[in-house]
Protein backbone atom coordinates (compact mmCIF):
# COMPACT_ATOMS: atom_id res chain seq x y z
CA UNK A 1 0.00 0.00 0.00
CA UNK A 2 1.32 3.43 -0.88
CA UNK A 3 2.18 6.09 2.07
CA UNK A 4 -0.13 8.62 2.29
CA UNK A 5 1.68 12.36 2.44
CA UNK A 6 0.63 15.93 2.77
CA UNK A 7 2.74 18.61 1.92
CA UNK A 8 2.98 21.93 3.33
CA UNK A 9 4.73 25.13 1.83
CA UNK A 10 3.99 28.11 1.15
CA UNK A 11 5.47 28.19 -2.36
CA UNK A 12 2.90 26.27 -4.86
CA UNK A 13 5.97 25.46 -7.22
CA UNK A 14 7.65 24.14 -3.90
CA UNK A 15 4.77 21.96 -3.20
CA UNK A 16 4.55 20.91 -7.14
CA UNK A 17 7.92 19.71 -7.08
CA UNK A 18 7.93 17.55 -4.24
CA UNK A 19 4.21 16.32 -5.42
CA UNK A 20 6.81 15.12 -8.56
CA UNK A 21 9.01 13.32 -6.30
CA UNK A 22 6.41 11.16 -4.37
CA UNK A 23 4.40 10.20 -6.83
CA UNK A 24 7.07 9.24 -9.55
CA UNK A 25 8.46 6.92 -6.59
CA UNK A 26 5.08 5.43 -5.68
CA UNK A 27 3.61 7.78 -3.10
CA UNK A 28 0.37 9.28 -2.52
CA UNK A 29 0.09 12.80 -1.89
CA UNK A 30 -3.61 13.10 -0.06
CA UNK A 31 -3.09 16.68 1.01
CA UNK A 32 -1.65 20.42 0.48
CA UNK A 33 -1.46 23.11 2.73
CA UNK A 34 -0.13 26.78 2.53
CA UNK A 35 0.92 27.97 6.37
CA UNK A 36 0.91 25.98 9.19
CA UNK A 37 -2.61 26.68 10.71
CA UNK A 38 -3.83 25.26 7.52
CA UNK A 39 -1.41 22.27 7.87
CA UNK A 40 -2.45 21.47 11.62
CA UNK A 41 -6.16 21.36 10.01
CA UNK A 42 -5.66 19.07 7.00
CA UNK A 43 -3.42 16.56 9.31
CA UNK A 44 -6.62 16.13 11.55
CA UNK A 45 -8.67 15.90 8.63
CA UNK A 46 -6.95 13.78 6.88
CA UNK A 47 -4.14 11.83 9.31
CA UNK A 48 -1.09 11.43 6.67
CA UNK A 49 1.62 8.46 7.36
CA UNK A 50 3.72 11.63 6.56
CA UNK A 51 4.08 15.47 6.35
CA UNK A 52 6.68 17.23 4.51
CA UNK A 53 6.54 20.66 6.53
CA UNK A 54 8.26 24.23 5.54
CA UNK A 55 10.06 25.53 8.39
CA UNK A 56 9.10 29.57 7.09
CA UNK A 57 5.38 30.00 6.21
CA UNK A 58 2.88 32.92 7.19
CA UNK A 59 0.25 32.00 9.57
CA UNK A 60 2.18 30.06 11.81
CA UNK A 61 5.78 28.53 11.37
CA UNK A 62 6.48 24.94 10.54
CA UNK A 63 7.95 24.60 14.12
CA UNK A 64 4.57 25.83 15.58
CA UNK A 65 2.62 23.39 13.24
CA UNK A 66 4.94 20.34 14.39
CA UNK A 67 4.37 20.93 17.77
CA UNK A 68 0.63 21.22 17.23
CA UNK A 69 0.52 18.08 15.44
CA UNK A 70 2.75 16.51 18.02
CA UNK A 71 0.25 17.56 20.43
CA UNK A 72 -2.93 16.23 18.85
CA UNK A 73 -0.64 13.12 17.59
CA UNK A 74 2.87 11.84 19.02
CA UNK A 75 3.56 9.71 16.67
CA UNK A 76 3.13 11.93 13.79
CA UNK A 77 5.79 12.05 11.32
CA UNK A 78 7.02 14.98 10.14
CA UNK A 79 10.00 15.69 7.96
CA UNK A 80 10.98 19.35 7.81
CA UNK A 81 11.68 21.60 4.86
CA UNK A 82 14.40 24.45 5.52
CA UNK A 83 16.65 26.78 3.12
CA UNK A 84 20.62 26.85 3.24
CA UNK A 85 21.34 28.90 6.71
CA UNK A 86 18.38 27.73 8.58
CA UNK A 87 20.57 25.67 10.80
CA UNK A 88 19.24 26.83 14.29
CA UNK A 89 15.79 26.20 13.54
CA UNK A 90 16.19 22.42 12.32
CA UNK A 91 17.75 21.75 15.53
CA UNK A 92 14.48 23.48 16.97
CA UNK A 93 12.37 21.51 14.90
CA UNK A 94 14.51 18.15 15.75
CA UNK A 95 13.94 19.00 18.97
CA UNK A 96 10.08 19.36 18.54
CA UNK A 97 9.60 15.97 17.10
CA UNK A 98 10.42 15.85 13.43
CA UNK A 99 12.31 13.27 12.04
CA UNK A 100 14.21 14.28 9.60
CA UNK A 101 15.05 17.54 7.29
CA UNK A 102 15.46 18.28 3.52
CA UNK A 103 17.36 21.31 2.38
CA UNK A 104 16.10 23.18 -0.51
CA UNK A 105 16.54 23.33 -3.37
CA UNK A 106 15.28 19.66 -3.38
CA UNK A 107 17.47 16.91 -4.20
CA UNK A 108 15.38 13.29 -5.53
CA UNK A 109 16.88 10.99 -4.17
CA UNK A 110 17.87 12.83 -0.66
CA UNK A 111 13.71 13.36 -0.36
CA UNK A 112 12.89 10.03 -0.75
CA UNK A 113 15.70 8.44 1.41
CA UNK A 114 14.87 10.61 3.88
CA UNK A 115 10.85 9.66 3.50
CA UNK A 116 11.77 6.13 3.35
CA UNK A 117 14.23 6.73 6.64
CA UNK A 118 11.98 8.07 8.81
CA UNK A 119 8.29 5.68 7.39
CA UNK A 120 10.77 2.75 8.45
Amino acid sequence: MSKRILIVDDAAFMRMMIKDILTKNGFEVVGEAADGAQAVEKYNELNPDLVTMDITMPEMDGIAALKAIKSTNPNATVIMCSAMGQQAMVIDAIQAGAKDFIVKPFQADRVIEAIQKALG
